[in-house]
């Protein structure tokens, strides 16, 4: 068989100058309607209810108004303390469980070990089938005792099956089994070397679960409102949805809004502005951790690989 030069094998994966200014064209067009509709949000944020009312939504506010921000705010103490709990609830959450879910990992992909491929069907089938919603509930709060507490973000959701998987199938692709053995020979612990072999060549791997992950507890609503009820413990995408939910119920319950309180609330309260405001406060935390994980998305191209 003839041997490819490296010259040819790179001219037979280069693209033509034509094709990579279209590819270029695309991806530009693809991030201005990822961009714009985002600095859209934040226009309507800051724009004046009555305005939106009269000419729509603009990327250029004709009129500059703060209350939804205000209205925000007039929370007092309580989206303070829904921002530091959420804030806790994330990295905390996404550290821990990126730690159990990195050594299941470890674990199944290893070859010596015999009870690999039971646990890793085990893991497999909760992914198919669950206990449901009431079951589930009855463990957390009659016999785990996790209602009211930061507990009952940390614990239930610590592993996920589905990023267990990804990672396994990642150390078994990416890192060569010949590194573990040698390091056995070398008379290294499983331990030592999940820490000082097997975690820094999967960097890129958990990198990526790190982000869904963290992006999964920020976002994560649904837990607070079935288990918590200390004020100091609700995180702040529960607390947003209080606040829509009650501006929903101010405009549908139809004998208070006929009211004069409820005609003059309706009038000052600027729905749409507080709607893209609170997404505006949600998402903006989220656009500052991704630059972070990035970075190692880039580092992650030549991770893993073996010089022959």
């Amino acid at each position: 068989m003839t041997k490819i030069k490296k010259n040819d094998y790179n001219r037979l994966q280069a693209i033509s100058q034509g094709w990579n200014i279209l590819f270029s064209v695309l991806i530009l067009l693809l991030a201005i309607t990822i961009v714009v509709p985002f600095l859209l949000v934040i226009s309507i944020s800051f724009t004046d209810a009555l305005a939106i009312a009269k000419n729509g939504y603009r990327l250029i506010p004709e009129r500059i108004s703060l209350l939804a921000y205000e209205s925000l705010y007039k929370a007092g103490s309580q989206l303070v303390d829904s921002y530091v709990i959420t804030i806790f609830y994330t990295v905390v959450g996404t550290v821990y469980s990126l730690f159990i879910t990195s050594m299941f990992s470890f674990c199944i992909a290893q070859k010596k070990f015999t009870a690999r491929r039971a646990i890793t069907f085990f893991a497999f089938f909760t992914m198919l089938f669950s206990g449901g919603l009431v079951p589930s509930y009855i463990i957390n709060v009659q016999i785990l005792k996790l209602r009211d507490t930061i507990w009952i973000f940390l614990l239930p959701g610590a592993l996920s099956a589905w990023y267990a998987i990804i990672l396994r199938t990642f150390i078994q692709s990416s890192v060569p089994d010949a590194l573990f053995e040698a390091a056995r020979i070398d008379g290294a612990s499983d331990i030592l070397i999940y820490f000082r072999i097997a975690l820094p060549l999967m960097k890129a791997g958990v990198a990526t679960i790190g982000l869904f992950t963290c992006v999964g507890f920020w976002n994560n609503w649904f837990t607070a409102m079935l288990y918590i009820d200390n004020p100091k413990l609700i995180p702040l995408q529960t607390l947003l949805q209080r606040i829509q939910n009650n501006i929903n119920f101010i405009k549908s319950n139809a004998q208070f809004a006929a009211s004069v309180e409820g005609t003059e609330m309706l009038r000052n309260m600027p729905t749409e502005s507080v709607r893209m405001a609170i997404t505006v406060i949600v998402t903006l935390p989220i656009l500052f951790v991704y630059p972070f994980f990035q970075r190692y998305f880039i580092q992650g191209l030549t991770i893993g690989s073996v010089k022959g």
